[in-house]
């Protein structure tokens, strides 16, 4: 706009009489200009006219908004000296402000400004003359400033001016007050050189904060005794003892340390008592400082503590301490231990040469291996071994290298070595190569070198391929090869690993395999049953294994006696007397113990006496006793797994072999097979552990029989469906 119009406006605002028409041309002015200055200027005169309503919209409009708050609080005051009070405030003329507030209804907000203005000396003045109540607060609030500006003898003036002796009411608000002053008084009395009464003031007081700050104080001014003190009073430990370390006081020291966290603080008392040769301290304080380097040191160089240092060094790896500890067996001749602490300290160039002087290979790899090496220090130390012919460690090394193909080569040219055929089965799993599982299945196969390896490497390929239905396959054959050498233990250990890895996996458990671990089983428990003297049991049992007894073709005589002479034992004539007959066919009957060769002969030609005796089909065994099915609760016989009523298959009692009853359930903790509550208790008193898996049965409790039948007959449907 040119400049003759804004004269121009001016001077017409200027020659209205009309304070209103004034300020409606002034709007307008400075609503065409847009300036903000021109806005400014003119909320100011508004407020000089005391128009406080007019200057909040005009503060609004222009966005001020501290302004709009500010003028929102006035706007309701009547009274003009205080309003104008008010505004003189906003414009900044405090002077001004005081006085018409002195002059108002409210002379308060005078001390209140001086008060929002921190004008401490004014403030104490109108307190004086207005509310000598409120000098105790001032004269703390003025203190703190004096503090911070570091007038120390006039803050303790008026710390002292600011206590409140014989207060009518101590409220929380003038203790924490009285606390503030004499802490302040406290400072200021050490800052000012009145160090014992700072002191014993600190020492009176509550707070841990004031004595923490007087003893900063103090250590400033170096007078450490004190300080340390304080800090103990205060439980500030570490300040504490940092402390009593510039001033040599070590006894102290001592006595701190147990509360002392700082690990710089026992590093620095370690290396004052290594000075002063006391050794069996530094170490102390050493390991509390978690210094291992120095400890181990220590440890080697002054108390003669090699283990002990040894130790340390496994426990923290520190690098610098297996570097001291390798030297150490060096010096003694004891290159392994060296070699081995060498890779601990990342010194691997002169830990394989020293191998490589000393023909210390394997322990270095072992080292290597163990310490969690690079893939091209692992293939590095099998190109080694495959250059001096040892294919076991090549395959090992290129193995942890990741070159599987180079790995399998070489574990495969090791022939039938255990331990080489279970790494180049981790091989083949960790490759995920079809190729190199299909060419090490070959391998085991007997394809490649025309010697079939042992059925339970196939088992493992295939377990950990994830392969479980060829797993389980194998299980029953290598566990039907162990049945065959007569170790029954092996077999029923094979099929019980397969079964519970099946489960784990939630793979339905084959019924073969079902069923061949329940006859491997039920013979293995007629021992522990004769040696509790349940000779019925045990007869059971005998005659469950005796239905079967071609699945034990390695003692097939010694089951058959077992079961005439358990079963005539028990009562069983009829069941004595068919075992009998089976001992009476020509390949078995010259093996017969001769111990019970008569009495057996007796029962197996009792048959052919029918002039004398009555037939053998006359004759009964005592009918066995029968248990409700847990699934219909139909009598079924008790040894007896499978219900005529609901066609169900029963689980087992791995104790007795019986079907399991609904009212005394429960399940080994570790193998989770079934039995019965009470049988499996007897077991436990007697120190028995679980006939099954072996393990204690210390943890076992009743259990739930619903959710197991219901996971048993989803089983045994599917593979009923299956077959």
């Amino acid at each position: 706009m040119p400049l003759g119009f804004c004269a121009y406006v001016r001077l017409c605002l200027a020659r209205a009489g009309n304070i209103s028409l004034r300020w409606i041309y002034a709007w307008r002015i400075c609503d065409h200009t847009r300036d903000l200055v021109d806005w400014n200027t003119f909320a100011q005169s508004v407020l000089l006219n005391a128009d406080a309503e007019l200057a909040l919209r005009i503060f609004r409009h222009i966005g001020d908004v501290s302004m709009g708050l500010a003028l929102e609080s006035i706007v309701p005051i009547e009274e003009k000296t205080l309003l104008a009070a008010h505004v003189a405030m906003l414009l900044g003329r405090y002077d001004q402000a005081e006085q018409l507030f002195l002059k108002s209804s409210f002379p308060l907000e005078a001390l209140a400004m001086r008060r929002d203005l921190l004008d401490w000396s004014r403030a104490l003045a109108l307190a004086e003359q207005l509310s000598p109540k409120e000098i105790p607060f001032i004269s703390r609030e003025y203190a703190q400033q004096l503090e911070f500006m570091g007038d120390y003898p006039n803050a303790l003036t008026h710390y002292e001016n600011g206590i409140i002796d014989n207060p009518d009411e101590e409220t929380e608000q003038i203790l924490d007050h009285n606390e503030i002053c004499q802490s302040g008084l406290a400072r200021m009395s050490i800052r000012t050189g009145d160090i014992r009464k700072g002191v014993r003031l600190a020492r009176d007081l509550h707070g841990r904060v004031v004595k923490r700050d007087c003893a900063i104080i103090l250590e400033q001014l170096k007078q450490y005794g004190e300080a340390a003190d304080l800090y103990e009073l205060g439980q500030f430990y570490d300040r504490a003892a940092a402390v009593c370390l510039k001033a040599k006081a070590w006894g102290k020291v001592s006595e701190l340390l147990p509360k002392v966290r700082s690990p710089k603080i026992h590093a620095q008392y370690g290396k004052v008592m290594e000075a002063e040769k006391r050794y069996k301290e530094a170490a102390i304080a050493y390991r509390n400082a978690r210094d291992y380097d120095n400890l181990v040191r220590i440890l080697l160089d002054h108390l003669n503590m090699a283990e002990e240092a040894v130790k340390v060094v496994r426990e923290s790896r520190s690098v610098e301490g297996a570097k001291l500890v390798a030297k150490f067996f060096s010096r003694l001749g004891d290159h392994a231990s060296a070699i081995r602490f060498l890779v601990l300290s990342n010194c691997h160039q002169e830990a394989f040469q020293l191998a490589e002087a000393t023909d210390r290979m394997i322990e270095y790899a072992d080292s290597v291996e163990s310490d969690g090496a690079t893939q091209e220090q692992f293939a590095n130390l099998a190109a080694y071994f495959s250059s001096v012919g040892d294919a076991h460690n090549a395959g090992r090394f290129y193995l942890r290298a990741g070159h599987y193909q180079a790995a399998l080569e070489h574990l495969m040219s090791c022939g039938e070595n255990h331990d080489s055929l279970l790494l180049a089965i981790d091989c083949v799993a960790a490759a995920g190569d079809n190729k190199l599982t299909a060419k090490f299945t070959q391998y085991l196969m007997g394809d490649v070198d025309d010697i079939p390896k042992d059925a339970k490497y196939l088992f493992r390929l295939y377990v950990a391929l994830g392969m479980t239905k060829e797993a389980a396959t194998t299980a029953i054959v290598i566990a039907r090869q162990e049945q065959e050498r007569g170790s029954y233990t092996v077999a029923r250990n094979v099929l019980l690993a397969m079964y519970q890895e099946l489960v784990a996996k939630q793979i339905k458990v084959p019924y073969d395999m079902q069923n061949s671990l329940m006859i491997i089983h039920s013979y293995l428990i007629v021992k522990s049953l004769l040696r509790r003297n349940e000779s019925l049991r045990a007869a059971r049992m005998l005659i469950r294994t005796s239905a079967n007894i071609s699945k034990f073709p390695a003692h097939v005589v010694p089951i058959l006696t077992s079961t005439v002479v358990v079963c005539s034992k028990a009562g069983l004539k009829a069941a004595a007397h068919r075992a009998a007959i089976m001992l009476m066919h020509p390949e078995y009957r010259q093996k017969i113990d001769p111990k019970y060769k008569k009495k057996i002969e007796a029962f197996g030609f009792f048959n052919n006496m029918e002039r004398i005796f009555r037939r053998i089909e006359d004759i009964e065994d005592p009918d066995e006793t029968r248990s409700p099915c847990p699934y219909c609760l139909h009598p079924v016989v008790e040894t007896e797994l499978s219900c005529d009523n609901c066609k169900s298959t029963i689980p087992y009692c791995i104790v007795t072999g019986r079907h399991i009853v609904e009212s005394d359930f429960a399940l080994c903790s570790s193998c989770s097979f079934p039995g019965y509550y009470s049988e499996l208790k007897k077991l436990l008193a007697l120190n028995e552990s679980c006939p099954m898996c072996s393990s204690s049965l210390k943890d076992t409790i009743p259990g739930d029989i619903s959710t197991y039948l219901t996971n048993s007959k989803t089983n045994s449907e599917e593979m009923s469906l299956r077959s």
